[in-house]
């Protein structure tokens, strides 16, 4: 479904010093109708509600930038960028007929056989994550979800027809995600969209509690919150500083593929089980090249140990910003990795190491850090590791709060 753009009236009055306040408004069409009964929330928070007769709503919350989401039946679903560290007006919001109704994902012909269903598995897969949580978080209509993969680029793309509705019953919520973008291509990972948390109200909260502790600790958003706090090392967090560079050992990606080629050319009478040492001809020489594709592209050498807090951050007018250079390696010592972890996407056993390591790059340079634990533009980082790892499954609403629940 296109987002359509959000015609809204904000007026932004003064700087509040209150930790909550109110946002207020009223959800219309573009004729000035009353929209009852239309969904209004925080993108990937447990807050959220619906309009009365009026079209009026009301949402309490803490300080911090959110995305107010907009949903109603037939119009375009729309977000506004909030930020409660400022008082907000009286919202005037309207929305727009969805003239794509009948966009090219709904009119596209799904046939569920043999291929959607090996795509679906990648998609639980990738998107939910293999973690222990990700057994019990499940698709309650997955027939929704129609792919298209490009067998030239190995690229595979997911589209929704309709919000995902996702069962956790591990963390306890029920989950209305707003698919916008997936796509998986040289094993880098991409997906966004809006979430919508509800309790379940179902009588396991001793274990829901235990459940999202242990999903915290560890985290992209426990680590944010760490550092603005200066609380790294209390809650056992150690950060190393790495640069990337080429392996000189393994071929480059021209030189692999031209091997390959000359290897395809004499693939009947080649004898692979020989040990070339002096490659004599261009094949041998192609079958050398070929062995070594194997090897890591890069290679990754550590230069500096416990990174201080001033070389990962930096403020601009008061806010502040996630800033370092290269790579960091952000290891959590408080719990040991998961057994799927260790096993790999394919099976192939990694070396326990009794702590979670992830990997994670600035894409865009420094990043503004919201108060709430995440990066204002999340795309702005590139996630490796453990953290990869855990994926959609193991993630809790913006206003989850570890010490309350």
């Amino acid at each position: 479904m296109k987002k359509g753009l959000l015609t809204f009236l904000v007026t932004i009055l003064s700087l509040s010093t209150f930790s909550q306040t109110y946002i207020e408004g009223k959800v219309t069409t573009n004729s000035n109708e009353n929209l009852e009964g239309a969904s209004v929330y925080l993108n990937n928070t447990t807050i959220g509600t619906t309009t009365n007769n009026k079209g009026e709503f009301r949402l309490k919350v803490s300080k911090g930038n959110y995305d107010l989401v907009v949903s109603f039946i037939g119009y375009s679903t729309s977000r506004l960028k909030i930020n409660t560290n400022f008082k907000i007006g009286f919202l005037r919001l309207k929305l727009a007929p969805d003239l794509h109704i009948l966009s090219e994902v709904v009119l596209k012909k799904t046939n569920y056989n043999a291929d959607w269903k090996y795509n679906l598995s990648r998609f639980k897969s990738l998107f939910l994550g293999r973690s222990k949580l990700a057994k019990e978080c499940i698709i309650l209509n997955p027939k929704t979800l129609h792919f298209e993969y490009n067998s030239k680029t190995g690229e595979l793309i997911a589209e929704a027809k309709e919000p995902l509705k996702i069962k956790h019953k591990d963390l306890g919520y029920l989950i209305t995600y707003d698919l916008i973008k997936f796509s998986i291509k040289n094993q880098r990972l991409f997906f966004s969209g809006y979430a919508r948390y509800r309790n379940l109200k179902e009588r396991v909260k001793k274990k829901w509690k235990r459940n999202r502790l242990e999903a915290y600790n560890g985290s992209q958003v426990h680590f944010l919150k760490s550092l603005l706090k200066k609380n790294l090392t209390q809650d056992g967090f150690v950060i190393n500083q790495f640069k990337r560079v080429r392996n000189p050992e393994r071929p480059t990606d021209e030189e692999i593929k031209k091997a390959r080629e000359l290897i395809y050319l004499y693939r009947e009478t080649i004898n692979i089980s020989r040990n070339i040492t002096n490659p004599l001809t261009p094949l041998d020489s192609a079958l050398v090249i070929a062995g070594k594709s194997s090897k890591p592209k890069y290679k990754d050498f550590l230069y500096k140990r416990n990174v201080p807090y001033n070389e990962m951050t930096s403020f601009s007018k008061g806010t502040p910003h996630l800033n370092f250079k290269n790579h960091l390696s952000i290891i959590y010592k408080n719990e040991k990795e998961e057994d799927n972890y260790l096993k790999g996407m394919f099976g192939k056993m990694k070396q326990a190491t009794g702590v979670q390591s992830s990997n994670i790059t600035l894409t865009k340079g420094k990043s503004i850090i919201d108060l709430t634990g995440v990066l204002v533009d999340p795309d702005a980082l590139f996630v490796e590791g453990y953290w990869a790892f855990e994926s959609f499954a193991n993630m809790l609403p913006l206003n989850y709060q570890p010490t309350k629940e």
